[in-house]
Order: C-alpha cells, then structure tokens, then sequence
C-alpha cells in the first residue's frame, strides 16, 4: 500500500530481531515497507493432552494424527486432492488405501503420465477405475478416447466408479483437426443429467433431439467448445434444459445464440478457433435478448466475427465488459441505438448502459479520443483496462477536450494501463485522467520488467505524469512488471467466469 514517506519503526521493531522490514517491490509506492512474519519459534506437541491412543505409529515410526478422524472427512480430503495426489495418499496408511476405493472419485486424466500409445493411456485408465468403488466426483478425460477407443471411454462413464459425477469436463486436448466430423455426443454421458453441477462437451455434436429430451436440473456452470449444435437447440439447451444456470462458455466458431435465461450471471465467448497455429474464423452472434441476472458478459481472446446485440432492458444488471478489440473488422455491439463497429467507433445516438463498472479494451493505436467515446457510453464506469500496441496519436487533449471536461463527469476510481512504456503518446493518455478523475483511487501502469524494474525509469515517469498536481489527492499510483503476457481477459475454463475481476492478472 503507498504511503506519503518512510513510516517510523515502533518500539516493538527494534526490539524484535525475528521481523525483518523489507522495502515493497512497487516503485511507484516509494516509501512503502512490509514486514515478513516470524518464523516459528516453537513445534507443536506430537501428543496433544486427551489424545489418548487415538494416534497410533505411522509406517514412518512417527505419529499418525489423522486417525482420529472420522472416515468421511478423510474421505472429504481425499476427493479434493489432485488425482496424483490423491493417488499418493493411498501410502499414507491401510486405512487411506481403503477409504480411496470410496472416496468420491477425481480423476483427471490430463495430470497423469501416459504411455505414448493411447492404447496403453486407455489401459492405464481403467484400471483406476475399476479399482474405485465410487461415487464419482470430477471426471476430466481427453475426447481423442472417444475417437480412437469408442467403447472402452463409453464403459467409464457407464462405471459405477463415476456414480453421482458432479463434474464431467471432455476436452480436446490432443486433438487439432477441427475439420474432422464431429461424433455424437457419448448417449452415456447423459446418465449424469440429473446430478452434473459442472460440464464442459468438446468436439463433439448434440443433435436436436437430444437437446430437446435432456435436461440437468443441477447444472450450474457450461461450457461447449467445438461443438456442432443448431441454433435452434443451442436456445433450448440454455433456456429449458439448464434452468440454473449460472456461468456459460461458449467456443463456437459459427452459431447465432440467443440467451434466454432467468438464472445466468456470466457468459464468456471466444469466436475464433486456431487450426495449426492459424484461425479459423467465423461470424458468432450474440443476442442477449432476457436475462435478469446477467453481470458479466467476456469475450475470452482476441475475437474474429464478433457481433453481440443487448436488447434494452434485456441485462440491467450488466457490470463487467470485455475485453472488446478493435482488430476484428467484423465486430459489432449493439444496444439500444448505440452501435460500436469495427476500430471501435461509436456510431448512432447514444443509449448510455449505466449498470456497466469495469471495461477492458484493446486498443491497436492507443486513442484517447477513442476511449473517451466509449467512457460517455458508459457513464458509470469505475475500472477501466486499456492496452495497446501502436503509439501514433500523440493524445494532446488540453485545448481539444476543454469544453468536454466541463460537462463529462468521470467516475473512475481505477485504470489499468496494459503495455505500459512511458512514450509521450501513453504519458498525455495518462496525464488526462491524473489531472481531470477527482474519484480516482488507483492508477496501475504495467509493463516490461526492463522498465518496471528500472528505478530511474519510475522517478522520471512521476515527475512527468504531474502526479503532484493530481484531481483526487488521495490517488495511488503503481508500477508493475507484466507477469504472464496474456490475453485481456484472464479467464480460459468455465469456472473463471465468476472470478470478481476476470481481467486483473493474479500470477
């Protein structure tokens, strides 16, 4: 947290050779110090009074304290463990091995090592499942299975060891070809409608009847990535088979989906499919046309064939946007009156979506002018994220947006600047909300580890940035090394759509 100056160590610091100050690694928040806990100083008693013989000897000649647990707690622990993990715990004791044959059942088959031959990985396979007794909790399996072992993967998922499964994610992982005709989807996967909370289908097709018949009264988060679904039962699978559903990821490469529900909170597309390390783009249409609920609406990579249409008053509780990129020559978001096309130009009269917070944006030529047009979009914004690549616009904005500054009243409290490198283009870009935000709380600049870490580069840049003649006294500014590179949006499976902010990086 930054701080004005060098806070004073108490009396208890200079006493206390244990708690060592550090000076925090964000130079933008001079001054600022975290303490590093203490270590310990003592071992707790192997013994604890009124344990009685309760513990009994480890294999390991120490004490095993996990006896006086009941059984269904081991088992709790042992259902939520990796599947490696989980598999190693079985040494632990005889009576860890018995309990892991009836602990609800989490196989991920991506964490463990295959032979080379998917003969062999569909061997090594069944053996873990038929030596489990079930339930089934969390079931993730490669969908090449069901292409080169048909009926050995439909016997898993007809094993009693996956009864009740909770959790069925069929990805793609080993398979590239997207032009392959898809299989249908295994008629045995269907036995888990009634308990499935989480499920993720992979290439594969779901046929009209099937969507009509099935229904998963329980399912809660969905994901269909490469699958083959008309339009028609796309609808009806999200409106009437899934009727609490709360999280949606859609992959498609080519679909018009309308959203119809009652109970949906978040939805995240991606619109582009990747073949050989090529795209294979196709127009996805989105039409949010009723749902109540609805908070966050993502767009997961950079989209080709974006077009997404929010009827007014269809989502009047939608608080996060993005990421929106202005690379997609196709794109289009529609609603109301206001339309923002390709370049990610406001074009029309303005209907103004009050209810949306934070909004993250792709910029390929860092424009302010840009950005200010979709802040009078969204009026109420309080966390904006900008990237960039290109710095051609200067972004002188004094004399250009003097009137402006009079009537726009900006809410920001906080902006994330992405790519960050302290060019003039990105300090007048900067320099406008520094000057002219007066509810701004946080500032983040992220960038390289050549600048970031460069002690002079992060002195410079302050003076240059005016932070002293700054709107809101209270602002804090910080400069942070880009950890991971990725895209916009941090979020790739289904259960990252309820992250809070799918767009800050926690790497």
């Amino acid at each position: 947290m930054a701080t004005e100056g060098a806070p004073r160590r108490s009396k208890r610091l200079r006493k206390s050779a244990s708690q060592v100050p550090t000076i925090g690694h964000q130079p933008g928040d001079i001054g600022s110090i975290s303490i590093s806990p203490p270590p310990a100083t003592g071992v707790p008693d192997p013994k604890p009074s009124g344990a009685g013989s309760r513990h009994q000897d480890s294999g390991a000649g120490g004490v095993d304290h996990t006896m006086a647990l009941p059984d269904a707690v081991i088992e709790d622990i042992i259902s939520l463990l990796p599947t490696k993990d989980a598999g190693r715990a079985r040494a632990v004791s005889p009576r860890w091995r018995d309990l892991w044959r009836t602990a609800p059942l989490n196989l991920d088959c991506l964490e463990l090592f295959f032979p080379d031959t998917a003969a062999a990985a569909a061997a090594a396979i069944s053996g873990i499942i038929s030596s489990h007794h079930g339930p089934g909790r969390r079931f993730r399996v490669d969908m090449r299975f069901f292409h080169t072992h048909p009926e050995t993967a439909d016997a898993w998922l007809g094993s009693p060891a996956l009864d009740n499964l909770q959790e069925l994610d069929m990805c793609d992982y080993q398979i590239c070809q997207v032009t392959t005709a898809r299989p249908p989807l295994p008629p045995s996967a269907l036995r888990f409608s009634p308990c499935l909370r989480v499920a993720t289908l992979t290439y594969c097709s779901i046929s009209d009847g099937v969507a009509q018949g099935v229904r998963f009264p329980q399912m809660k988060k969905l994901a269909l990535e490469r699958v083959s679904i008309s339009d028609g039962a796309l609808q009806r699978l999200i409106s009437n088979g899934c009727p609490i559903l709360e999280c949606l990821l859609l992959g498609l490469n080519s679909c018009c989906a309308r959203i119809k529900s009652a109970s949906l909170r978040s939805i995240g597309v991606r619109s582009l499919v990747w073949y050989n390390e090529s795209p294979v783009p196709g127009i996805v249409e989105l039409i949010i046309e009723e749902a109540p609920c609805l908070e966050k609406l993502l767009f997961l990579e950079e989209h080709v064939g974006l077009r997404v249409r929010v009827i007014q008053g269809a989502a009047p509780k939608l608080e996060t946007l993005g990421g929106l990129y202005d690379t997609d020559n196709y794109f289009r978001f529609v609603f109301g009156s206001t339309v923002i096309e390709r370049g990610l130009n406001v074009i029309g009269s303005r209907t103004v979506m009050r209810s949306v917070k934070v909004l993250a944006v792709s910029i390929f030529n860092l424009s302010l002018d840009r950005v200010i047009d979709l802040m009078m979009c969204f009026p109420c914004l309080e966390t904006l994220y900008v990237e960039s690549c290109r710095y051609v616009d200067k972004n002188l904005w004094r004399r250009k947006h003097h009137h402006l500054l009079r009537s726009f009243d900006i809410r920001l409290k906080t902006l994330v600047f992405l790519n960050y490198r302290g060019i003039k283009s990105q300090l007048n870009f900067a320099t406008f909300f520094i000057l002219n935000a007066k509810l701004l709380e946080t500032m983040r600049f992220v960038g390289r580890s050549c600048y970031m870490d460069n002690r002079d580069f992060i002195y410079r840049q302050y003076a240059s940035l005016e932070v002293e003649k700054r709107a809101s006294k209270g602002a804090k500014f910080y400069f942070m090394t880009d950890k991971c590179g990725d895209h916009l949006t941090h979020a790739r499976h289904v259960h990252d759509l309820s992250i809070t902010d799918p767009f800050e990086c926690t790497c």
